[in-house]
C-alpha cells in the first residue's frame, strides 16, 4: 500500500510565525501522502478574551458553551486553518482546509453530561475515509481543523488528538499509515527535564514495564494509550516527537 503520513501539531506550533514556517517547511519536505491535523486553543483563549468571553478549562479541556463555539468555530476553522492552507500553498503543496462538517468528512456526537458538562464537544463516531482516500490520490492534501458535526445542523468542539488517530483508524486500510504526534519534548523521556533520556521505541511490554516503574505517568499514559489502539487498529507505526523533528527516524516509535 502507499504511505500516508498523518502529522498532528499544537496549537502553540501553528500560531506562532517563526514555528509555524519551520513547521510547514518540513512537512512539505515529506515524502508520500500526507495530512495535517492542527490545534489553535491559545488563539482561541485570546481572540475569546479579547470578545469578552471568559475560556472555562477542566483539566486542559476546554468548556465549550454557545458563545465559545462560535469562536472556536472562526479561529479553528477559519483564522488557524487559512493561515496553515496559505503557508503549505506557499511550498507548492496542495492544501485543502477542512472541517468535520466539509462534505460530512467527521461526524461526532456531542458528549454526555456526566460530573462535567463539557458543552458543545463532539467524541467522533464516524470518519468518512472514503472520501479522504479520493482527495488524496488526486494529490491534495487535506488540512483539517479539530472540528466536527452531528449531521443536525450543529458544530461540535472536538479533540484535535482524537481527530488525527480516528482518522488514522479510518484510513489504515487503504493506506501503509504513519501517525505522527508532535509536542513539546523529543519523545518518550525516562527523565521528563533531561531530552537526552529518549526512549526510541516502546511496545505494550515495555510500557507497562515503565508505567510500574513510574517512568511514564500523568498525560503521557492516555497519549500512549491511544497510540496502542491506533496500532492495534491496522495503523503501521505512531511517532511521538517534537515539532521540529518530523523527519522520519526521530522521537519515540510506538509499535
Amino acid at each position: 500500500m502507499d504511505k500516508l503520513t498523518i502529522i498532528k501539531v499544537g496549537g502553540k506550533i501553528v500560531e506562532e510565525e517563526a514555528t509555524l514556517r519551520k513547521l510547514l517547511q518540513d512537512f512539505s519536505a515529506l515524502e508520500g501522502y500526507k495530512i495535517l491535523v492542527h490545534g489553535g486553543g491559545r488563539s482561541a483563549t485570546k481572540i475569546a478574551s479579547q470578545l469578552g468571553i471568559e475560556s472555562q478549562m477542566v483539566e486542559g479541556r476546554r468548556i465549550t458553551d454557545a458563545e465559545t463555539l462560535k469562536v472556536v468555530t472562526m479561529v479553528y476553522g477559519g483564522l488557524v486553518n487559512k493561515n496553515i492552507v496559505a503557508g503549505l500553498q506557499s511550498l507548492n503543496v496542495n492544501a485543502l482546509g477542512l472541517t468535520g462538517a466539509d462534505m460530512n468528512l467527521i461526524r461526532s456526537e456531542k458528549r454526555p453530561v456526566t460530573t462535567v458538562d463539557y458543552g458543545y464537544v463532539g467524541d467522533v463516531k464516524e470518519v468518512n475515509s472514503t472520501l479522504l482516500v479520493s482527495l488524496i490520490k488526486q494529490g491534495i492534501v487535506p488540512v483539517l481543523a479539530p472540528l466536527t458535526h452531528d449531521k443536525e445542523g450543529n458544530m461540535l468542539n472536538t479533540n484535535a488528538d482524537t481527530i488525527a488517530g480516528e482518522t488514522a483508524k479510518a484510513l489504515a486500510t487503504s493506506f501503509d499509515v504513519t501517525l505522527v504526534y508532535c509536542f513539546e519534548k523529543k519523545g518518550v523521556l525516562r527523565d521528563e527535564n533531561d531530552d537526552n533520556t529518549l526512549i526510541p521505541l516502546i511496545n505494550r511490554n515495555t510500557f507497562a514495564q515503565l508505567v510500574t516503574e513510574g517512568v511514564i505517568q500523568g498525560g503521557m499514559i492516555p497519549k500512549l494509550e491511544n497510540s496502542f489502539q491506533a496500532i492495534e487498529a491496522g495503523v503501521k507505526e505512531v511517532i511521538i516527537t517534537k515539532a521540529d523533528a518530523i523527519a522520519p527516524g526521530q522521537g519515540t516509535c510506538v509499535k
